[in-house]
């Protein structure tokens, strides 16, 4: 059985997009053949140096559970491995043979090599070693070895033969053959030049192209190229590319190039390849614009390229502008393309233009293509459409921006104080921007127009937006304390909002007291010398021009007796959107008389804060001892006059003070009716109410009880008469 050596040419190492190089098999020792119980170490190898990453190894198309880059074997069989950057390596075949004589050859052989060819024996022996090619004796010798000396692409079937003794006999052993297949060093080169085909007065690269396989990528090659028998450039080159500036016609012929190492000497030779340098006419004229179109402004340059196919020699190129009769420039040149500049365009230099190419065979037009301009906008106006004449909070207004001039589409931006409102993309024309007016719209408004070549700003607008009164308040001033007949109380009327200038209306009863004007908005006064009439409802009315506001009723309340000439004075405030808020009624009075039915009759004062038992006594006269009984309050006669006086009234040793506040004289005609008559004595009658009550020793928490039981004994006052005998006690 035939013994055979597995020697596979590997892939040149191709830069084909997406082809995966092969991983390719070394073995050590070199030998595809050798005897049972020796070991071979196997390596994997890919086109990278050095191989990484995780390797996997099969044996007989078995994966092995092994991932080194080298692995040792002593089995016969066929072995593969595969990188992570390789595709599977061609099988290479390993024999462990039990035959007494084996013919070895290295792995892998390339043509130029020399090959060593070895025929071991498993026992020492002196005998004469013959080897043969294709059954023919090719040399013998007693070295058991032989050199094959710059192997070529021939392949061949091997073997060899010695003589073994034995105790009895001499026996001739032959070893099994061994088929050696020498791979090619490097392919064949092929020639190709660029541009194709070649065109008269154009450069032309030549190109001799081959490849060297990923085991002998370190072999050096030089090139020679050839015009028939005629070496071109320099001669021998390293680099497989030369290149011809400039192609004559007379240069049409053959061509080839030759590749060989630089040692040993491999060479190798491409095919020839005929080049015929063409000379034709023009053809394919074309027009081409830069900028391109769509892109040229107004003011700067427009280049015109005519360019042809073909065409070889001189070339007269001109340029036209449709409806025009002169060119607008010529050039001659030896080239397939050439350049017109026109120098800062205007708007009337937009058309259709063309241009012509002639090499002596007759003019050829290129087809027409339109220039246009992109106009940048000019500064844009700002208008403003309103309801009315003045802008009034809550109307819809329409802010306008118009760039007389400029190219579409053009985007528009409004500003209100340089803060962007909103933008509008319009194709022609104006856009516009509505809003609904706001008190804070009031200010300067302006508008951008850009179209990309520039953005222009408008002047500024200034908008005045007038505000509608709010509903104005009423207050009163004094607000809180006690007012009397004939007190001036000023009464005001202001409306948060509205633009000035504001004129306020007061009414009392719906009946018109006056008015007064804010020019420069806020609030106004109005001041009223009070009457008892006056009491009842008021109110105020606040208006700009642009609607009328009523404020809420204040209610104004003035009680009292004329014959005791005090005036109690009440307001409160009424409104359905707020919730009523009571008002404290300060000093209030409520005359109290108590009597004794004892002999001398004293006034009692219930002092606040007092327990029901402690009072304050103080000895009055009386001219009669007739109880009072019933309430003390009448209809209060007319007073004559209002004499205020005051005094006052320290009791004893109580921290209590009282005051006088006012007292009214009464007449003889009236004193009968009087409700104080039992009083003989004609000395005015007095009301006094609690001013403050001093502790100056009271620590913090003292006062704040004392306060509250002066709070719940707020209606404790009693009534005395301010008498010299009160003033003394």
């Amino acid at each position: 059985m035939l013994l055979w050596l597995l020697l596979l040419i590997l892939a040149p190492g191709r830069d084909q997009s997406g082809v995966i190089p092969k991983a390719f098999l070394l073995l050590n020792p070199p030998w595809s053949t050798n005897f049972k119980g020796d070991k071979v170490t196997l390596t994997c190898k890919d086109s990278y140096s050095p191989s990484q990453g995780h390797i996997s190894w099969y044996y007989n198309e078995k994966l092995l559970d092994k991932n080194s880059e080298a692995i040792q074997i002593d089995q016969t069989g066929d072995y593969s491995c595969k990188t992570q950057r390789s595709s599977f390596s061609d099988p290479v075949h390993v024999d462990f043979l039990s035959d007494w004589l084996i013919l070895q050859a290295p792995y892998p052989i390339f043509e130029g090599d020399d090959v060593i060819l070895r025929c071991p024996r498993r026992e020492e022996s002196t005998s004469e070693t013959v080897f043969y090619k294709n059954e023919r004796k090719i040399s013998s010798n007693y070295e058991s070895s032989f050199t094959l000396t710059s192997v070529s692409r021939d392949h061949g079937k091997y073997h060899c033969s010695a003589s073994k003794k034995s105790l009895w006999r001499t026996k001739k052993e032959n070893s099994k053959p061994l088929m050696i297949q020498v791979q090619e060093l490097f392919s064949r080169p092929v020639l190709t030049f660029n541009p194709s085909p070649a065109i008269e007065g154009r450069p032309v690269t030549l190109r001799c192209d081959t490849w060297l396989p990923p085991q002998r990528a370190d072999t050096q090659l030089q090139f020679c190229f050839f015009r028939e028998n005629e070496a071109l450039g320099s001669g021998w080159s390293s680099s497989p590319e030369l290149r011809l500036p400039t192609m004559l016609s007379e240069a049409s012929g053959s061509y080839w190039c030759q590749a060989e190492t630089v040692t040993p000497a491999v060479r190798k030779r491409s095919l020839r390849f005929q080049i015929h340098v063409q000379r034709v006419p023009v053809s394919d004229v074309n027009l081409e614009i830069q900028p391109p179109e769509g892109q040229l402004i107004e003011g700067g340059n427009l280049l015109l390229i005519c360019s042809v196919a073909k065409g070889t020699g001189n070339i007269t190129f001109s340029w036209h502008r449709e409806g025009t009769v002169r060119s607008l420039g010529t050039r001659t040149q030896r080239s397939l393309s050439a350049e017109l500049q026109i120098l800062t365009v205007k708007e009337r230099d937009a058309g259709r233009y063309y241009c012509a190419a002639d090499n002596l065979h007759g003019p050829i037009l290129s087809k027409l293509v339109t220039v246009t301009l992109r106009i940048p906008v000019s500064r844009p106006v700002l208008t403003l459409r309103a309801p009315r004449p003045q802008a009034v909070v809550g109307d819809m207004v329409e802010l306008h921006c118009e760039a007389q001039r400029g190219s579409p589409p053009i985007l528009y931006q409004f500003y209100h104080e340089d803060v962007a409102l909103g933008n509008s993309t319009v194709p022609s024309g104006r856009a516009s921007f509505t809003f609904s007016l706001t008190e804070e719209h009031s200010g300067n408004y302006s508008c951008e127009a850009d179209n990309s070549l520039g953005a222009q700003r408008s002047d500024r607008m200034t908008l005045s937006v007038i505000v509608p009164v709010s509903q104005p308040v009423l207050t009163f001033n004094p607000a809180g304390a006690q007012v009397l007949v004939g007190d001036v109380v000023e009464l005001r009327c202001e409306a948060q909002r509205g633009s000035p200038p504001i004129l306020y209306w007061f009414y009392h009863e719906n009946v018109t007291l006056g008015n007064s004007s804010a020019p420069s908005g806020g609030g106004a006064s109005f001041n009223l010398t009070l009457m008892a009439e006056h009491s009842g409802n008021f109110s105020c009315v606040a208006d700009n021009g642009l609607g009328v506001q009523c404020s809420e009723v204040v209610t104004l309340s003035i009680t009292g007796s004329s014959s005791s000439k005090v005036t109690q004075i009440t307001m409160g405030v009424t409104t359905g959107l707020l919730t009523i808020v009571g008002i404290a009624v300060t000093a209030v009075l409520v005359s109290r008389f108590r009597t004794q039915t004892n002999s001398g009759g004293f006034f009692v004062i219930r002092t606040p804060g007092s327990s029901p038992n402690a009072f304050q006594e103080i000895s009055l006269s009386r001219t009669s001892n007739t109880d009072l009984q019933g309430p003390i309050y009448s209809e209060p006669p007319e007073p004559t006059e209002l004499q205020p006086e005051y005094c006052n009234v320290g009791l004893g040793d109580s921290d209590l003070v009282y005051s006088q506040i006012q007292s009214i004289q009464h007449t003889t005609e009236n004193s009968a009716n009087a409700p104080w008559k039992y009083w003989e004595d004609k000395e005015p009658r007095v009301i006094y109410s609690e001013l403050k009550k001093a502790h100056p020793d009271d620590s913090t928490g003292q006062a704040s009880n004392r306060d509250r039981d002066r709070e719940d004994a707020a209606e404790n006052y009693e009534n005395v008469p301010c008498t010299s005998s009160a003033l003394d006690h």
